[in-house]
């Protein structure tokens, strides 16, 4: 069963068990973990799911495509090399991973 690892822009850490299929943010969002804001349900509208991904772990992920890319121009909090919309993000059964939340998505 895959693994979402979120921690807080203050420390905070939850460690969530989701499907293969589920998005970071539909787990996120199901659990209350706060940082995720989801604004639009996650129709790639709206950057309030900006995380922050291990730099060990974008190996896992799809690559940014057009979209997303437009998308994180927007975001709140800085844009950084390993920021992706947690919406985008679709977990595998293997899958272990570990996203920070910004300091504010709106």
């Amino acid at each position: 069963m895959p693994k979402v690892t979120y921690t807080s822009a203050d420390g905070d850490v939850s460690v969530l068990e989701g499907n293969a299929g589920d998005s970071v943010m539909e787990i996120a969002v199901r659990n209350g973990v706060p940082g995720i804001v989801a604004d639009c349900g996650g129709s790639l509208a709206c950057s309030t799911c900006h995380v922050y991904v291990r730099e060990d772990d974008l190996g896992l992920l799809p690559p940014l495509e057009e979209m997303e890319d437009d998308m994180l121009d927007g975001t709140t909090s800085e844009r950084r090399a390993n920021s992706r919309l947690s919406c985008q993000l679709t977990l595998s059964a293997e899958d272990n991973l570990h996203v920070e939340t910004p300091e504010s998505q709106v």
